[in-house]
């Protein structure tokens, strides 16, 4: 069976992307590898250190067991996502000890999280874990560059970000990062956006966000590794698609389903109509959004 890694370099190498879906309630996870296997796509399922603290995935146990339930190795593999070592309060976080956990587990890759840190520490940390990933035989991610949205407060208004740059992924550090790190992917900052978490925004709209594709470019000549997008949910169209030819590989969705969910839920109080809005939604972004049916076959 090929390896998430092997898949991903095959969407890498073909100007292709694979679909990164978060699950921050259990019951999200039937519908979305429904959508993915309907539509004979491929996609990752996920979830991030913050789905179990501010939300309701309840830890990764829980999540590789419903995981297990639905599994398809053909058209889903389990990933890892966000696993900070600083958190988006700020707050120091065990992180390697998360990640031999989802190892043990049988998570199929993961992600160590060092954007908050300076560039020697986030090395550091990103190496240590790649490490423990490729003794275990799984990929590992890492994130240089500030995609913001997770934390608490409002952003600065989203036009003072872009135009200024601010967070971006410098190109002489992520030639750098990936060289000393040997991380098999890395989620770069070109004007993505986290969707936001605190109780009092998550059911907001999404700015919209667009991404410097030019910038872009210029990473992927520079690191030779795939790249990722986080804050996938929003971006314009045209710009995720351009994206894609210059060099991001993997693209992570969370805001798009998850107030689907959200909103059925509260409107009807019923879990199987917000599982099937789910559905729909995650259906739509692989067929209309993403262009992506028949994904499987090309990987």
């Amino acid at each position: 069976m090929k390896t998430t890694a092997d898949i991903i370099n095959a969407a890498w190498r073909q100007g292709l992307a694979v679909p990164a879906f978060n699950v921050p309630y259990l019951p999200m996870m039937e519908p979305v590898i429904r959508a993915v296997h309907g539509q004979d796509s491929f996609a990752l399922v996920t979830v991030a250190r913050l789905e179990w603290i501010k939300f309701e995935a309840r830890g990764l146990g829980p999540v590789r067991d419903e995981f297990q339930k639905w599994r398809d190795d053909r058209h889903v593999r389990l990933h890892l996502d966000h696993v900070p070592v600083i958190d988006e309060d700020h707050k120091r976080v065990d992180y390697a000890a998360i990640i031999r956990e989802a190892i043990a587990l049988g998570y199929q890759s993961v992600m160590v999280d060092g954007s908050r840190l300076g560039l020697e520490e986030n090395i550091r940390a990103t190496r240590e874990i790649t490490a423990l990933a490729h003794a275990a035989g799984i990929a590992c991610e890492g994130e240089l560059g500030a995609v913001l949205g997770h934390e608490a407060g409002p952003l600065p208004p989203y036009e003072e970000l872009f135009r200024s740059g601010t967070g971006f992924t410098r190109l002489e550090e992520a030639r750098r990062f990936v060289r000393e790190t040997g991380c098999n992917w890395l989620s770069v900052a070109i004007g993505n956006i986290h969707g936001a978490v605190s109780a009092a925004a998550r059911d907001k709209k999404k700015t919209e966000a667009r991404l410097n594709l030019e910038h872009l470019e210029l990473l992927k000549q520079a690191t030779g590794v795939p790249l990722v997008l986080h804050g996938g949910s929003g971006v314009r169209r045209e710009d995720v698609l351009a994206a894609v030819k210059h060099g991001i590989a993997k693209i992570n969705v969370a805001t798009e389903i998850r107030q689907a969910y959200e909103s059925v839920l509260k409107t009807t109080g019923r879990v199987m109509a917000a599982q099937e809005a789910v559905y729909d939604r995650t259906t739509e972004l692989v067929r209309d959004y993403f262009g992506l049916s028949g994904l499987r076959r090309r990987l």
